[in-house]
């Protein structure tokens, strides 16, 4: 199992030359299992297209529903646990409450995070794939 950060999903979605080949081979290794995808990367896409900050191919509702149906994607809740993760992150990590969630769903999955973010890339508590 592999998390899949907001960007590395739209990004492997719009088959965007941005994912690494490295990012490109561990999703595809993975898409017999499972993608996971943080439920606050739901809410984070949809205010970057209400904020005019992410055009999509087709209405939100639909982009939803052909993302969702990738091979291994699936959703991952915020239960109890990651959201209390999310507050008790060890070290120093940024302020994003969207990235906490993120970083903390991979660290209670005990799994790799996907991602390009280089705030994330550098905070040595969670296993990167970058």
């Amino acid at each position: 199992m592999i998390v899949l950060d907001t960007h590395i999903w739209i990004w492997w979605v719009h088959g965007s030359d941005r994912l690494t080949q490295t990012q490109l081979d561990v999703i595809e290794a993975n898409e017999d299992g499972v993608i996971g995808v943080s439920a606050i990367s739901l809410w984070e896409i949809a205010k970057l297209v209400e904020n005019g900050r992410l055009e999509l191919p087709v209405s939100l509702e639909k982009w939803f529903t052909q993302a969702l149906n990738y091979p291994g994607v699936q959703i991952i809740e915020l239960t109890p646990e990651i959201a209390t993760e999310s507050t008790r992150l060890p070290g120093e990590f940024h302020r994003d409450p969207a990235d906490q969630i993120i970083v903390a769903t991979a660290r209670v999955m005990k799994c790799k995070l996907v991602t390009s973010d280089e705030k994330i890339l550098n905070y040595s508590h969670v296993k990167t794939i970058g």
